[in-house]
C-alpha cells in the first residue's frame, strides 16, 4: 500500500508529479498575479457568505422587529456586497485569462522548438496532424489545469470555507447534517477517475484521426476531383467523427454519473436540515432567520461543493492534454542544437567523398550498401539508376536528414558525422523534385536561402534563375502570394523560384535531386538553363532520371542496388555496354538530343 502511494507521488506520469510540474515550471513566473487573483476570489467568497449572513437580519428585521429602515439599509448594503463581488470576479477573470495567454504561447514555443530539432526519421513514423492536436490540445490543457486548481482552492474552498461558518454560526448540529452527502459522493468519484483517463485518451486519439482524414483530403483535394473520391473521402471522415461522438457519449455517461447520485444526496441532506430546523422553530422557539440563513448558505454552497466533488473527474481528463504534450517536449531531440563549434568553411568548390558508407531506414533492410565514390571539387556528379536503388538517399546522408550506419562522409576532409548539422546544411543548396514554397511573398521564398537579404540580391538571383521575367508580369511582382504550398504558381515558376533560392545562398555544394521530373520540354528547358548558374564553379550532385539531362556531367554514377556498379562519363559508359548502356537504350531510343542540358551549359561557362 505504502509502496503504491509512494509511486504515485514519484511516478513522473502520475497526477501529483504533473500538477507539481506544471506548478514548478508555468505557476512559480507567475505567482504574485496569482495571488492577486487568490486575494480577489477570497474577496468574492466573503461577499457571498457576508450576503447569506445578511438574510438572517432581513428574516428578523422583517418579521420580528417590523423595521423598514433597517430591510432599506441592509439593501444597500446587499448592493455594495454584489457589486463588490462583481468587480473581484471581473479582476480575477481578467489576471487568469492573461496568465493563460502567456503559458498557452510559451507551451506552444516550447513544443515548436522541440519539433525543430527533430530528424527527418521522427517525422516519418508520424502523421502531422497528431502534432497539431498536440500543440492546441496539450499547451491549453496546461492553462485548464492551473485553472482548475487555482478555482478549486481561491474560488470553490473559500466560498465554503467562509459559508460554512456562516452555517456553523447559525446552527453547528444543522451543518453536520447538511454535510452527510459529501463522504459518499467522493467515493463515487474516486472510482470513476481511471475510467475517465482512458476515455478522455480515446477522445484525444480520435480527434487527432479526425484532423488527419480532413488535412488529408484538402491536401489531396485535386486527387479526390479526379478520382470521384468524394464519398469515399466522406465515409473516412465519417468514420473518425462518429468515432470521437462515441467517446465523447461514453465521457458524458460516466462524467455525469454522478449528477443524480450529488442531487438525491443534496436533497435528502435538505430535508433532514428542514424537518430539524422546522422542529427547531415550532417546538424550540428558534428565530426563522437563522434557519433562513442558514438555507441561503446552503444554497450558495451546493455549486462549489458540486464543483470540488467533480474536481478529480474534471482535472484528470484535462490531465491527458498536459501529458500528449509532455510526452512530446521530454523525448530526446533526434537533432540537437550543436552550434557550440567553429563555423564551417568550405572552398568555393568543395570534394565529396563517399567510403563505404552503408546505411538503412529499418534494421535488416540496408538501403546503401558500402557505397564509395568521390565528387570532384567544382564538377558536376550525376547518380542514375533504378528507382529504389539509393540515389536521393545519397544525398539525404550528405545533408545529415540521416546518419550513417558505417563508413565516411567527407566534405573538404571534413567527416560530416562530427560536423553540426545545421553548419553544414548552410554550405549546401538544395533543389528537390517537390519543391516546396512557403505561404507568402515570391520575395519571401527567395529570401528564404539568404536572410537579410537586400531587394537587389534577390533580383538579381531571380534573373540568374531566369524568374525575374515572369515575376514581374505579376501586378504585384515581387509581393505576389504565391498560395499555400506556391499553387498560385506553376510547376517550372515554383522550380526556378526554389533555384533563386539556392543560388542568393550562394552554397558551395549543390544538390538536384530530380528537378526537373515533373516538367514539360519548355519549362524544363528554362529550368535547366537556371540550374546552368546554379552549378556553375560549384561542386554538384545530380540525382536524375532523364538521361539527357547528365549526358555532359564530369562523372556519371550508376547507382543500383546501394552501391555504385559503374562509373565514368557518357561515351565511356555507353563504350562500355554496361547498365547504363542499357538504361539509355531504354529510355532514349534514338540520337542523343540537339539541345544541351544542365551540365553541357555549366561546363561550357
Amino acid at each position: 500500500m505504502f509502496e503504491r502511494l509512494r509511486s504515485w507521488f514519484t511516478e513522473p506520469a502520475g497526477t501529483p508529479a504533473l500538477i507539481r510540474r506544471m506548478l514548478s515550471e508555468n505557476a512559480a513566473r507567475y505567482r504574485h498575479r496569482y495571488i492577486a487573483a487568490f486575494w480577489l476570489m477570497g474577496l468574492s467568497a466573503a461577499c457571498t457568505a457576508v450576503a447569506a449572513y445578511l438574510v438572517r437580519n432581513f428574516v428578523n428585521e422583517t418579521y420580528l422587529q417590523r423595521n423598514f429602515s433597517a430591510v432599506v439599509m441592509l439593501g444597500f448594503v446587499t448592493v455594495g456586497l454584489f457589486a463588490i463581488k462583481g468587480a473581484s470576479i471581473y479582476g480575477q477573470m481578467l489576471i487568469l485569462a492573461r496568465i493563460n495567454a502567456r503559458i498557452v504561447a510559451d507551451n506552444q514555443r516550447r513544443m515548436f522548438d522541440k519539433l525543430m530539432n527533430e530528424g527527418m526519421g521522427f517525422f516519418a513514423d508520424r502523421h502531422s496532424s497528431e502534432f497539431i492536436a498536440r500543440l492546441t490540445t496539450g499547451a491549453n490543457a496546461v492553462t485548464t489545469v492551473l485553472n482548475m486548481l487555482i478555482l478549486a482552492i481561491g474560488r470553490d474552498m473559500l466560498t465554503l470555507i467562509f459559508l460554512a461558518i456562516v452555517m456553523v454560526l447559525q446552527d453547528p448540529l444543522l451543518f453536520v447534517i447538511g454535510v452527510v452527502g459529501v463522504p459518499p459522493a467522493m467515493l463515487v468519484m474516486r472510482k470513476l477517475v481511471r475510467r475517465i483517463r482512458v476515455i478522455a485518451r480515446s477522445q484525444f486519439t480520435g480527434g487527432t484521426h479526425m484532423l488527419e482524414a480532413m488535412q488529408e483530403a484538402l491536401q489531396g483535394i485535386r486527387i479526390v476531383k479526379a478520382f470521384t473520391l468524394e464519398d469515399e473521402m466522406r465515409k473516412r471522415f465519417e468514420a473518425t467523427v462518429s468515432e470521437v461522438q462515441h467517446e465523447t457519449f461514453k465521457m458524458a455517461r460516466v462524467a455525469n454519473r454522478t449528477s443524480p447520485l450529488m442531487e438525491m444526496l443534496a436533497g435528502t441532506a435538505i430535508a433532514m436540515a428542514l424537518v430539524y430546523a422546522g422542529h427547531r422553530v415550532i417546538h424550540g422557539g428558534a428565530a426563522a432567520g437563522e434557519f433562513v440563513s442558514f438555507l441561503a448558505a446552503f444554497a450558495f454552497a451546493f455549486e462549489p461543493a458540486k464543483r470540488l466533488v467533480r474536481f478529480n473527474i474534471d482535472l484528470n481528463s484535462s490531465l491527458v492534454g498536459a501529458r500528449v504534450l509532455y510526452e512530446l517536449i521530454d523525448s530526446p531531440p533526434s537533432e540537437p542544437i550543436e552550434d557550440a563549434g567553429p563555423p564551417l568553411v568550405l572552398r568555393p568548390a568543395a570534394r565529396i567523398e563517399f567510403s563505404d558508407v552503408r546505411f538503412a531506414y529499418r534494421p535488416g533492410e540496408p538501403v546503401i550498401r558500402g557505397m564509395s565514390f568521390v565528387a570532384d571539387p567544382g564538377k558536376i556528379t550525376a547518380l542514375v539508376g533504378p528507382s529504389g536503388g539509393g540515389k536521393s538517399t545519397v544525398l539525404s546522408l550528405l545533408l545529415r536528414f540521416y546518419d550513417i550506419e558505417s563508413g565516411t562522409i567527407l566534405v573538404d576532409g571534413h567527416d560530416v558525422s562530427r560536423l553540426s548539422r545545421r553548419a553544414l546544411r548552410r554550405q549546401i543548396g538544395y533543389v528537390g523534385q517537390h519543391v516546396h514554397l512557403f505561404r507568402g511573398s515570391i520575395r519571401d521564398n527567395i529570401a528564404f536561402g539568404k536572410v537579410g537579404a537586400s531587394d537587389e540580391e534577390i533580383a538579381a538571383a531571380a534573373k540568374a534563375a531566369h524568374a525575374h521575367d515572369f515575376i514581374m508580369g505579376f501586378p504585384g511582382g515581387y509581393a505576389t502570394p504565391v498560395g499555400e504550398h506556391g499553387l498560385q504558381l506553376s510547376g517550372g515558376q515554383r522550380q526556378r523560384i526554389a533555384i533563386a533560392r539556392a543560388l542568393i545562398k550562394d552554397a558551395p555544394v549543390i544538390l538536384l535531386d530530380e528537378a526537373t521530373a515533373a516538367l514539360d520540354s519548355e519549362s524544363e528547358q528554362q529550368v535547366q538553363d537556371a540550374m546552368a548558374h546554379l552549378c556553375e564553379g560549384r561542386t554538384t550532385l545530380v540525382v536524375a532520371h532523364r538521361l539527357h539531362t547528365i549526358m555532359h556531367a564530369d562523372r556519371i554514377l550508376v547507382v543500383e542496388g546501394g552501391t555504385v556498379v559503374e562509373t565514368g562519363r557518357h561515351d565511356e559508359l555507353l563504350r562500355k555496354g554496361g547498365r547504363y548502356a542499357t538504361f539509355y537504350r531504354v529510355q532514349l531510343k534514338g540520337p542523343v538530343p540537339p539541345r544541351e542540358p544542365v551540365a553541357a551549359v555549366a561546363l561550357s561557362g
